[in-house]
């Protein structure tokens, strides 16, 4: 048996070790967009087997308020504050109660560990499971609004309005229900969390502001969700003013914005740990 040198093969050992590293190099990251969709789609297929009680809960819930309400309310700025806040409820419901328990739950089970070892940012992950719950709360919205409109006597001429309502005020609140579901040490205490959540967007969005005490109404303007009922219930006029309409809009993206980077840097710290 013989010995041959290295250097007089053809593509020496310095070119295969040249190619073992250039093969050994990572592709490159994948970029938000994409990763952000593949997250969505993957939530939507998980998420669509539920979707039937999700929308059934969530539409009975408001659209029971509705009624409740009808026997003290009869018209007027309060019967609209009724309205937008029976309708932006239900974006409330799934954002701040059931993404809070998603997101204590994965962290729970492991399931961040999943995640973590795929090659996408942390922001589409968020982003994508808040995405795919938002996406189920369109019909219930819509169908409060209709019903909260046909029981107040309320036009329904800019309804379209809510197709702004709708995603603004669920990210403000789907940024806050992750950031709950993640930052809470146990999933019963995301739970919690959740639903305390979900219960002041009952209280504060859905009762007429003036008839709140001024440290309530404190309270109110710092739930995100209540723009997203200022908004809508501004449109109910004969001449709204639009000016404060994209204002509060306005406010609900730049708390969507805060609040999904809160819940982005909570993925990041419970996926390490």
């Amino acid at each position: 048996m013989s010995v041959v040198p290295a250097e007089v093969l053809p593509g020496s050992a310095r070119a295969v070790t040249g190619t073992v590293r250039a093969t050994a190099e990572l592709g490159p990251r994948a970029r938000l967009w994409p990763s952000l969709v593949a997250v969505y789609r993957a939530q939507l297929s998980r998420a669509r087997v539920a979707r039937i009680p999700l929308l059934f809960v969530a539409t009975f819930q408001s659209v029971g308020i509705l009624i409740m309400m009808r026997g003290v309310v009869d018209g007027g700025s309060e019967a609209e504050a009724v309205v937008a806040g029976s309708a932006v409820l239900v974006v409330a419901f799934v954002a701040l109660n059931l993404l809070a328990q998603y997101f204590g739950q994965l962290r729970a089970s492991g399931g961040l560990d999943h995640y973590a070892t795929l090659p996408v940012p942390p922001a589409a992950v968020v982003l994508g499971a808040a995405g795919a719950y938002a996406s189920f709360t369109v019909p219930g919205t819509l169908v409060t609004a209709v019903f909260g409109c046909a029981l107040f006597g309320l036009p329904l001429t800019h309804l379209w309005v809510l197709a702004a309502v709708i995603p603004l005020a669920g990210a403000a609140l789907s940024g806050l229900g992750a950031a709950f579901g993640l930052l809470a040490p146990r999933p019963e205490l995301a739970t919690v969390l959740g639903q305390l959540g979900m219960s002041a967007a009952l209280l504060l969005g859905v009762l007429p502001p003036d008839r709140m005490p001024e440290a309530v109404r404190f309270a109110r303007d710092l739930l995100p969700s209540t723009y997203g009922v200022e908004a809508f219930a501004r449109t109910f006029g004969t001449d709204p003013d639009w000016a404060l309409v994209l204002g509060d809009l306005a406010v609900c993206a730049g708390v969507g914005v805060v609040s999904l980077a809160v819940a982005t840097w909570a993925y990041r710290r419970a996926a390490v740990r």
